[in-house]
């Protein structure tokens, strides 16, 4: 009942689709520009991350146990997605439009840059660095 599309095939529109055409009058950024399908509910989309992403989130476990596992959520995914844009360096103002946060307070739990990520943020702004290369 929907599908995840084939990663590379398209670079913009819809991740989940459903398996149908998308009915007139669905708006065009629920509707992938190359397949003419819908964005499946987020509902859906959910369900079938969380399905397929159970043994990834659970490596040492058994695929005899699938069924008794929970998977990735939608919710972790952007949670990362918003955690690795704050470690690349996304501006304040678009870390909180991506997220649709209302402070810069509610982005904390989302900019904890790891140790890695600091140290090459004070090594590319060192001017001692700058100079010695």
């Amino acid at each position: 009942m929907g599908e995840h599309r084939a990663t590379g095939a398209c670079t913009r529109g819809p991740l989940f689709l459903t398996d149908r055409k998308a009915p007139a009058g669905t708006p065009t950024l629920d509707v992938c520009p190359e397949t003419g399908r819908a964005r499946l509910s987020y509902r859906r989309a959910e369900e079938i991350f969380e399905e397929n992403t159970r043994l990834l989130a659970n490596p040492l476990a058994s695929p005899d146990d699938i069924e008794d596992l929970d998977g990735w959520t939608l919710h972790r995914l952007r949670h990362s997605a918003l955690t690795h844009d704050a470690e690349d360096g996304t501006s304040t103002p678009m870390l909180l439009a991506r997220s649709r946060q209302a402070s810069v307070r509610s982005l904390e739990r989302y900019a904890r840059p790891g140790v890695d990520s600091v140290a090459r943020h004070v090594a590319e702004r060192d001017p001692a660095a700058r100079r010695r290369t």
